[in-house]
C-alpha cells in the first residue's frame, strides 16, 4: 500500500472557487483556506458564454484579473492547498476562455490562478 503524502499544488482564487458549493460540486469537499492577496493586478467583470459553468456557478457574469503592475492595485481571495488531481478538476470547471497561471501572493507563496484570455 502506498503511503507517500500526496502532491500540494496551491491555489489561489478571488472569485467562484472560494463558494462552499462549487468546492463539493468540483472537488467532493469544502476546501480550508487562508486569506491571501494578489498584487499587480485588478478585478474585471466579464459575461460567461460556458454554460456549463454558468450552470455550476450560478452567475453569468464573473471576475478574471487584469494585469496592471501597480503595486497599489490588489485582488483579495483565499489561498487554497489542492492535490494535483484536485488541480485538474478545477481546470475542468473554469469555463472557456480562462487559464491557469503562476503568480506570487502577498503572502510569498507561490500559486496557481486563473484568468480569462478573452477579454
Amino acid at each position: 500500500m502506498d503511503h507517500e503524502p500526496k502532491e500540494t499544488e496551491h491555489l489561489f482564487s478571488y472569485g467562484t472557487l472560494q463558494t462552499e458549493s462549487v468546492q463539493f460540486s468540483t472537488f467532493g469537499r469544502r476546501l480550508d483556506g487562508n486569506p491571501d492577496a494578489l498584487s499587480g493586478y485588478r478585478l474585471q467583470m466579464i459575461q460567461i458564454m460556458d454554460q456549463k459553468f454558468v450552470a455550476t456557478s450560478g452567475a453569468e457574469f464573473h471576475r478574471t484579473l487584469e494585469f496592471t503592475g501597480s503595486p497599489s492595485d490588489i485582488v483579495e481571495g483565499s489561498l487554497f492547498s489542492v492535490t494535483e488531481q484536485e488541480l485538474k478538476q478545477a481546470d475542468a470547471y473554469e469555463p472557456d476562455g480562462y487559464e491557469r497561471v503562476r503568480v506570487n501572493l502577498r503572502s510569498g507563496a507561490e500559486a496557481w490562478v486563473y484568468l480569462s484570455v478573452n477579454r
